[in-house]
């Protein structure tokens, strides 16, 4: 059973972050346990549509918090924030960026796939705002410096 429209979690888990792609027309997940925190439950990157994942990142539940890095930068008009982590020679990144002093201000929100060994990255971007809500992902997750 998945948590409504536009998500791959299941009802009992949380959001931490979802939205339905532009292109490919895909939902991007990270799903956490309702228990999380530094040494309970499990974090879970899922891409694809409901009833056809196709990327669950890691495939198992336990001990997951170690394969995610946190990174978030923030100053006065500008808040970035992503997890990323890395799989099979790619490196992952679930973002939400606001920069206010772009003119008119940038949000956007989605996944960048960026080849380990260099390479051209791709962006998939959110077609409308991600529900997103990484607040309690700072204590959990490794934090990657700026």
């Amino acid at each position: 059973m998945r948590s409504g429209p536009g998500s791959l979690c299941t009802a009992d888990e949380q959001v931490i972050f979802t939205c339905i792609l532009r292109r490919p027309q895909k939902i991007v997940s990270l799903c956490g346990a309702k228990d999380l925190s530094k040494t309970r439950g499990y974090l879970q990157y899922r891409f694809g549509l409901p009833g056809k994942i196709e990327l669950e990142f890691p495939k198992q539940q336990q001990g997951t918090q170690q394969a995610f890095r946190y990174k978030h930068y923030f100053r006065a008009q500008v808040d970035l924030t992503e997890i990323s982590f890395s799989l099979n020679d790619y490196d992952y990144s679930v973002f939400d960026d606001y920069n206010g002093e772009e003119k008119p201000a940038v949000s956007q929100q989605g996944v960048r796939v960026t080849p380990s060994a260099g390479g051209k990255e791709v962006t998939l971007v959110c077609r409308e705002k991600a529900k997103a809500n990484f607040s309690d992902l700072q204590d959990i997750l490794p934090n990657e410096p700026e």
